[in-house]
C-alpha cells in the first residue's frame, strides 16, 4: 500500500486539524496515511509521498516547520511533496497573496524541494490562546476568527493523489 506522511507544524492546533482532515481524505482514497507533528518525524524512509502543513505566524512559517523542511530537504527533493500553510485572519485577497509570498520566501531558500502543490488556507485566531496583550479582554483583544474553508481543504486534499503520483489502482 502507498504510504503518505502528513506532517504539520502548528502554534495553537488548527493546522493539526487541517492535517488530520487531509489525511482522512487521502485514506478515503485508499492510501495509508501517517499524521505526525514535524517534531515527531525521525525519518522519511518508508513513505512514498509527503504532505506538509505549517502555520504562518508573524509573517513566517513557524520555526518547527522551517526546521522540518530544512532537516529533510535532501530527502524531500526525492519524494513528491505537497505543502499547505495557514495564515490569513481576514478574508481578503491581499492577505492570501501576502501569505503565499511569505511561504514562497521560505521555499525559495529550500530550492531542492519542488512541491507538486502549494496552497494557502485561512487561519484561526482563538484569543484565549494568545499572549497578552492580544488576549486581554480589557484591551483591543483580537476577535475570534476561523477562516478555514473545509470544502476547499477537502477539494485540495482530494486532488493530491494524482498530483503526488500515488493514486491507487
Amino acid at each position: 500500500m502507498t504510504a503518505v506522511l502528513v506532517a504539520y507544524a502548528t502554534k495553537s492546533g488548527s493546522t493539526r486539524e487541517v492535517a488530520e482532515r487531509v489525511a482522512a481524505r487521502l485514506a478515503g482514497q485508499g492510501l495509508e496515511t501517517d499524521v505526525r507533528t514535524a517534531r515527531e518525524v525521525k525519518s522519511l524512509d518508508g513513505y512514498d509521498a509527503v504532505v506538509f502543513g505549517g502555520a504562518l505566524y508573524m509573517f513566517r512559517l513557524v520555526r518547527e516547520g522551517r526546521r522540518f523542511l530544512s532537516r529533510y530537504r535532501k530527502r524531500l527533493a526525492q519524494l513528491p511533496v505537497a505543502i499547505f500553510a495557514m495564515g490569513p485572519i481576514e478574508d481578503v485577497e491581499k492577505q492570501y497573496v501576502d501569505a503565499r509570498g511569505h511561504l514562497d520566501k521560505t521555499l525559495v531558500k529550500l530550492h531542492e524541494i519542488s512541491p507538486v502543490a502549494v496552497t494557502i488556507f485561512g487561519g484561526v485566531i482563538e484569543p484565549t490562546k494568545l499572549r497578552f496583550p492580544y488576549s486581554n479582554p480589557g484591551t483591543k483583544a483580537m476577535p475570534p476568527t476561523d477562516l478555514r474553508d473545509w470544502a476547499k481543504i477537502e477539494t485540495w486534499a482530494d486532488s493530491l493523489p494524482e498530483l503526488l503520483g500515488v493514486q491507487q489502482d
